[in-house]
């Protein structure tokens, strides 16, 4: 096992790209191109990328990118700041042919701002997660400022048995409280290169770019991209005085079991 996971991005979403080099002016969008964003994570030797639903549309745009790519794949999600939007698309996804992606999520809660609707968000959390059930695939949970409401949703489906806490940033406590349900993970990114935040074992680890988010340090002046999962995996193989070679192998490893994707 020689090659990484980007276990979660955005390559696939052509305006987030347009929205994160807003912040860079000297920078041409025509070089964040999602074929060649694909090509230079080839390079750095990460073989295999999972793009991310934020929305409805969002996530099936990220299932036609992965259907023209045999090492993409894609997750069905709508995040909580969508909420407030209309979700009868809910209803139907359980019939729907052709529904084959490899997770739901992004998914979750976040209180982080100051016009958060928690109702709302439970609501279309508890959804989103009868849909996984039903479904049976693991879960991309998105959780911010809101732990305590996140495990009281979670422990009403008991059938959700696999997921990955993505771009955890909180505390020691709740990373515990995370680790004590045997098959969830801990997705690890850029903000771990430049923030004090508790990092999991590396057996329950995911690493991640969510791309063109979170640059991880020395690459803070400039749009994330999978390529980029090698850098975290350094600093984390420095952190933890593990081998590159070991931070590798089992972060994919972890990464291959949760999604069920080819181990080779």
């Amino acid at each position: 096992m020689n090659y990484l996971i980007d276990s979660h991005c955005h390559i696939h979403d052509t305006d987030t790209y347009k929205f994160a080099l807003s912040r860079y002016p000297k920078l041409d969008l025509k070089d964040y191109q999602s074929e060649q964003l694909l090509q230079r994570a080839k390079e750095a030797n990460i073989k295999q990328v999972i793009c991310v639903g934020t929305n409805h549309q969002d996530s099936f745009a990220a299932r036609d990118f992965a259907t023209q790519h045999d090492d993409v794949f894609w997750a069905y999600g709508i995040h909580p700041s969508e909420a407030d939007s209309n979700t009868d698309e809910l209803e139907i996804l359980n019939q729907t042919t052709g529904f084959s992606p490899i997770a739901i999520g992004e998914i979750g809660l976040d209180y982080h701002y100051q016009d958060t609707n928690p109702s709302a968000q439970i609501k279309l959390f508890e959804q989103l997660l009868q849909l996984a059930q039903n479904q049976n695939l693991p879960v991309i949970f998105h959780v911010r400022e809101a732990f305590d409401d996140f495990f009281a949703v979670l422990n009403n489906f008991s059938q959700i048995k696999h997921g990955v806490v993505h771009s955890f940033s909180d505390n020691q406590s709740n990373l515990d409280r995370i680790l004590q349900k045997t098959n969830f993970y801990i997705g690890v990114n850029g903000i771990a290169t430049f923030a004090n935040i508790p990092l999991p074992p590396l057996e329950r680890m995911l690493l991640e770019t969510d791309a063109p988010f979170l640059s991880p340090h020395p690459y803070r002046n400039r749009p994330n991209e999978p390529a980029q999962i090698k850098t975290i995996a350094e600093f984390i193989a420095q952190k933890q005085h593990l081998s590159l070679s070991q931070v590798v192998t089992q972060t994919t490893k972890n990464t291959t079991t949760l999604f069920n994707l080819c181990y080779t």
